[in-house]
């Protein structure tokens, strides 16, 4: 299956980065390559963009589209997380931009194998590094009932985590859940009949809780963030898309204490720790998908972009 996913809020995430074309930019999510088709469209035979994903089938994907570009091109097949490391190795010092987009590609929800998707069978994966060897079968099957209700409570938001946990428990003792679909039949059961009329897939919450815990998805955003900032060049940006509440929280949160100068109690009458703000916020308020795009892609419904610059 060839690697495709519709890039979300494509012009607003790569505008906002003020593109300089002999800089060097880095599409911490590469994905199929859609934001940084766009980032090389702009950069002249000296810019740089750096391509980091987790995923090889991405990394191959994408590497094939973006050939056609002059510019210079570096793949790198690891997590965003690693960025200081990233340019450490490649010995860049600064970069003018980055871009991060938090969401699931469409290639890994559609491709079955991969079970991300509650709508299709296959073995309970959900790793977007198959290298990695943790996967949501050893959630599902190995967690106590507790730690699975905290999960689904907390990345999924789901009113039924309570019971959704009990009945997954109970029914890995009769035997193991092994596919997506069991795990399905599963939360079907653990939900009244009336709830699941209302709303989304009644499993949508659940297997959203799952696969964030299986790549530690919210675990990592703001460490990131600091590390990415500190390798920013002055006047760089970054942007970073989000498609859930708690991960929204999070990049909105650092952002707003990246801006701070002074940290100081408030009754302290001058300053005492000498802090400066480290970036500027370009976005108070995240820039959302049109009407326009949400009806080409239904899935772009739920994105939120927040920029921010090097001071």
């Amino acid at each position: 299956m060839e690697f495709k996913h519709v890039s979300v809020l494509l012009k607003e995430t790569v505008d906002n980065l003020k593109i300089k074309p002999n800089g060097i930019y880095v599409d911490g999510t590469l994905g199929g390559g859609g934001h940084s088709s766009y980032i090389c469209e702009q950069l002249s035979k000296e810019g740089t963009l750096i391509g980091i994903d987790q995923d090889k089938d991405a990394l191959k994907s994408a590497s094939k589209r973006l050939e056609a570009y002059e510019n210079n091109k570096i793949f790198v097949h690891s997590n965003f997380s690693n960025i200081k490391n990233v340019l450490e190795e490649l010995e860049i010092d600064g970069i003018d931009g980055m871009i991060l987009d938090l969401g699931v590609s469409s290639y890994q929800l559609d491709e079955g194998e991969r079970g991300f998707s509650y709508q299709q069978d296959a073995a309970l994966d959900m790793r977007m590094n198959r290298d990695i060897g943790f996967t949501a079968w050893n959630v599902v099957n190995e967690y106590d009932e507790s730690e699975i209700f905290r999960i689904i409570k907390e990345y999924g938001e789901d009113r039924w985590a309570k019971r959704i946990a009990k009945f997954i428990v109970e029914e890995r003792q009769e035997k193991n859940i092994d596919t997506t679909l069991e795990l399905v039949e599963v939360i079907k059961k653990a939900i009244p009949a009336a709830a699941r009329r209302e709303g989304p897939h009644p499993a949508k919450r659940t297997f959203q809780a799952i696969r964030i815990e299986v790549n530690n998805e919210l675990g990592i955003i703001e460490n990131t963030i600091k590390d990415a900032v500190e390798k920013l060049n002055k006047g760089g940006r970054l942007s970073i898309i989000t498609f859930h509440s708690l991960e929204d929280r999070i990049v909105k949160n650092t952002f707003k204490e990246l801006s701070i100068a002074c940290t100081c109690p408030p009754e302290f009458p001058m300053c005492m720790c000498g802090g400066k703000a480290k970036v500027k916020r370009i976005t108070k308020k995240p820039i959302l998908p049109s009407k326009e795009e949400i009806d080409v892609n239904p899935r772009s419904r739920s994105a939120k972009l927040r920029v921010a610059q090097k001071l």
